[in-house]
């Protein structure tokens, strides 16, 4: 009896707690179906709409050129997650199977740069940048992005979690550590993979701070800034609903990726933080 009121408590607290966290994105959406006046004249927020209108989402789409932006973000994602993965990999791979002098000093250093906040080198990227002549470019909105500590050292431990008597005798058999990489490390260590292309790309989509710092031209935005240049022409502050329809619009591709991926992804962390 008290196992299965210890059970029901907790369906209970993650009922609630699944509310909680749920409750932001009904109300941005409850509100992108408001009509103005509707929403304006709620002196007390109601939290069902009997007239939902899809007005808001024609007007996010027309104050700005959002599906620009959209293919704007989509060029700097897939460009910067295949770059960053090819870099990663290779840096990961170096790491776990092969053998040079200073490898774990080099290493110890490489992971220090996890505790230097990003907010401390972007103005030298910045002005890198800036000095390349490469603002208002998608180079200048990649470059930075390109690499990351965190998501080598992930992939790290997993490719040693793979033993080594397997690395051996692919090169007692003469292959490559390129061919042993693409067919053996890479199959192995696919939900970790996947994990990171996925962290990334949610990285990229979101990304707002650099674009705004290094793009003053609106053919370089991406849909952060599109959000950004809604309020900044006029009706952001005012038409609640209409901004919340293209924040709406802005999520979908992002929660679709994350419903579709989501056990790989719990999978590739779980593997990445376990070892032996």
């Amino acid at each position: 009896m008290q196992k299965r009121l210890g059970k029901i408590g907790t369906h209970l607290f993650l009922s609630l707690w699944g509310i909680i966290v749920l409750f932001p994105f009904y109300w941005m959406i409850l509100t992108s179906v408001k009509s103005y006046g509707s929403y304006n004249s709620e002196y007390v927020p109601k939290f069902i709409t009997l007239a939902p209108t899809m007005d808001n989402y024609i007007t996010a789409f027309t104050a700005v050129p959002l599906a620009r932006y959209f293919f704007n973000t989509f060029v700097f994602t897939v460009i910067t997650t295949a770059i960053m993965m090819f870099v990663v990999i290779l840096s990961a791979f170096a790491f776990a199977r092969l053998d040079f002098k200073g490898k774990d000093i080099l290493f110890s250093m490489f992971l220090s740069l996890m505790m230097i906040p990003n907010e401390l080198v972007i103005i030298t990227n910045f002005v890198t940048i800036t000095n390349l002549d490469l603002r208002n470019t998608f180079l200048g909105l990649i470059l930075p992005s390109v690499t990351s500590v965190f998501y080598i050292y992930l992939l790290k431990e997993n490719f040693e979690q793979i033993p080594e008597e397997l690395y051996k005798a692919a090169k007692v058999d003469g292959t490559s550590d390129f061919r042993y990489l693409w067919k053996v490390m890479l199959p192995i260590s696919k939900p970790t993979i996947i994990t990171i292309i996925i962290l990334k790309v949610i990285e990229c989509w979101n990304s707002y701070v650099w674009p705004r710092l290094i793009t003053d031209d609106s053919n370089y935005f991406l849909v952060s800034n599109g959000i950004q240049e809604i309020r900044e022409n006029g009706f952001g502050r005012e038409n609640v609903p209409a901004m919340m329809a293209a924040v709406v619009v802005i999520s979908v591709p992002l929660v679709v990726l994350f419903l579709i991926f989501r056990r790989k992804i719990m999978a590739g962390v779980a593997r990445g933080g376990t070892k032996g």
